[in-house]
C-alpha cells in the first residue's frame, strides 16, 4: 500500500530549514577565517557566543516559550553547552590554524557517520540499507573533495593534529545533535533549550579563553565585530534552532546530510570570492557527494 503523503524531506518545514541552514553555515566556514590568527581562537568563540546568547533568550521570550527547564534540563543544556558550544568550536577553530578551511569543511561531511552511530545506539534509530547505500556513494564523494582539498591546499602547521583537532570537533558536535534529541529534550521548548546551553557554553568558553590565552582581547577592526555578528546572530541564533529541529523530524543521521550540502556551498562562495578553481576531481567529488546525499535522504525510516 503506498502512501500519498510527501516525502519527509519534500515538506516544506523540513526542506526550507534545510536549506537556509545549508546557505549560512557554507558561509560560515569563510568567515571564520578572519576570527582566527592575529586573535586566540577561544576569544573568538567567547565574543561570537556573548553576543548569541542574550539574542537566544530575546528570540525565547518574543515567542512566548517558558524559560523554566528544570533540573534535567538544566543538567542537558549544561552537557549542550559543553560540547556544541564549547568543544565543538573550539575544535574547530584550532583545526584552521593547521588546515585550511576547505579541507576542515569538507572533513565535517563526514557528520553522518557518528550521527548515525549515536543516533542508533542513544536514540535507537533504524538505519535502512538504502541509507548505509548513499552514505557510501557521499562518502566517496567527501574522499574525492579532500583528495582535491589536500594536494592543491597549502597545508600549513602541524596536519596531523589539524586532522586530530577536526575529528574532535565532528565527535563533539555529533554527540550534541543525538543527545539533544533524547526524551529530556524533547519536552523543552527548543529555544528556551538553546538559550540555556548556550548561556553555559559561554561561561565555559570565558573560562577556557582566560586560562588558556590570557585577558580578553578586543581587536580594532570592524571586520572583525561583523563577522562575529554574523557567526553570532545568522550562523548560531538562526540556525540552530532550525537545524536541532530537523534532526528531531528526520533523525540525526539524515540531518548530518545538511553538512553535504554546506560544503557545496562553502566551495561556491570560495569561487566567487577566492577564485577557487574547480577541477574534474573536485566536481565528481561534488556531484558524487549530492548524488548520495539525495539517494540517502530519499529513504524511508522504516
Amino acid at each position: 500500500m503506498t502512501s500519498d503523503k510527501p516525502h519527509t524531506l519534500l515538506r516544506p518545514q523540513i526542506a526550507v530549514p534545510f536549506i537556509i541552514v545549508a546557505l549560512i553555515w557554507g558561509s560560515t566556514w569563510y568567515v571564520i577565517t578572519g576570527q582566527i590568527g592575529d586573535v586566540p581562537a577561544s576569544w573568538s568563540i567567547a565574543w561570537r557566543f556573548a553576543l548569541a546568547t542574550p539574542a537566544m533568550f530575546l528570540v525565547a521570550l518574543v515567542m512566548g516559550k517558558s524559560l523554566k527547564i528544570g533540573r534535567a534540563g538544566h543538567m542537558l543544556a549544561v552537557f549542550i553547552g559543553l560540547t556544541q558550544f564549547c568543544l565543538n568550536f573550539n575544535f574547530v577553530y584550532r583545526a584552521e590554524l593547521h588546515l585550511t578551511s576547505g579541507v576542515v569543511a569538507v572533513m565535517f561531511g563526514l557528520l553522518m557517520v557518528p550521527n548515525t552511530l549515536f543516533g542508533r545506539v542513544i536514540l535507537g534509530q533504524p538505519v535502512t540499507l538504502r541509507f548505509l547505500l548513499g552514505s557510501g556513494v557521499a562518502i566517496a564523494g567527501i574522499a574525492m573533495l579532500l583528495w582535491h582539498e589536500a594536494r592543491l591546499s597549502p597545508l600549513g602547521g602541524n596536519v596531523g593534529l589539524g586532522i586530530l583537532l577536526a575529528i574532535g570537533g565532528i565527535l563533539a558536535a555529533s554527540i550534541a545533535n543525538v543527545v539533544q534529541a533524547n526524551e529530556t529534550g524533547r519536552k523543552l521548548p527548543m529555544v528556551s533549550l538553546l538559550a540555556w546551553s548556550m548561556l553555559y557554553g559561554t561561561i565555559i568558553d570565558f573560562g577556557l579563553a582566560w586560562v588558556t590565552a590570557g585577558p580578553p582581547v578586543f581587536p580594532d577592526r570592524w571586520e572583525y565585530w561583523a563577522g562575529i555578528a554574523w557567526l553570532g546572530l545568522a550562523g548560531s541564533v538562526v540556525t540552530f534552532p532550525l537545524y536541532y529541529t530537523i534532526v528531531r523530524e528526520i533523525g540525526a543521521a539524515r540531518a548530518a546530510y545538511n553538512s553535504v550540502l554546506v560544503i557545496i556551498v562553502a566551495m561556491l562562495i570560495s569561487t566567487f570570492v577566492e577564485g577557487y578553481q574547480w577541477s574534474l576531481l573536485s566536481a565528481s567529488g561534488a556531484a558524487l557527494a549530492l548524488s548520495g546525499m539525495i539517494l540517502a535522504l530519499r529513504a524511508r525510516k522504516n
